[in-house]
């Protein structure tokens, strides 16, 4: 099945249907105050896209690619990102909800997370390196075996990582926030 390309459109206030985004090719889109919770993705590509106000609470984003697109104040609950094509993808947030979002295993270098509540986001075996955490809301994220080598934490918060299991060599974190790095040792820090 040969894709629909879509070039240059702007869609506003659109209830996209579930499997009406599949399949289809989107390049210099934007997207503002879109709803797509009932989508399913499939074989979707978008290149150079940005979406403000939109909804992906719950959806499928399976075999997704995502080509310089930035998401600004989205919803992404409960989102699982394990499916989406790593070929080539860059994507950056902004003031965007994270919460309970999959990035198991994925490589997310020089990914950029500005003003994101990141709770309970599942981060486990990721490629971290250079990522940018500014002012993000860490609790409960999981860092398990990520590797987070010159990744910036230092205006980030309410993080529980363990350098034992995350590969932190050159991270950025503020004196303040480093018992936000030894915790699993139940020390009591004055």
């Amino acid at each position: 099945m040969t894709p629909d390309f879509i070039y240059d459109k702007t869609f506003e206030n659109t209830v996209f249907e579930p499997h009406s985004i599949s399949f289809k090719e989107y390049e210099n889109c934007k997207f503002i105050n879109c709803d797509f919770t009932a989508c399913s993705f499939l074989s979707t590509l978008f290149i150079d896209c940005d979406f403000k106000n939109c909804n992906f609470k719950n959806a499928a984003i399976n075999y997704v690619g995502l080509r310089n697109c930035h998401f600004q104040t989205c919803n992404f609950t409960h989102v699982n990102f394990t499916m989406i094509d790593q070929t080539i993808f860059e994507f950056s947030f902004t003031d965007c909800n994270l919460e309970f979002t999959l990035f198991y295993g994925l490589n997310l270098k020089k990914t950029t997370f500005i003003n994101c509540s990141l709770i309970s986001a599942d981060f486990m075996e990721a490629d971290l390196s250079q990522v940018m955490f500014d002012n993000c809301n860490l609790y409960r994220a999981n860092f398990t075996k990520a590797k987070a080598e010159k990744a910036d934490f230092y205006t980030s918060y309410n993080f529980d990582i363990d350098p034992a299991s995350t590969k932190l060599k050159n991270a950025v974190f503020a004196k303040e926030a480093l018992e936000g790095l030894l915790k699993k040792h139940q020390l009591i820090i004055k």
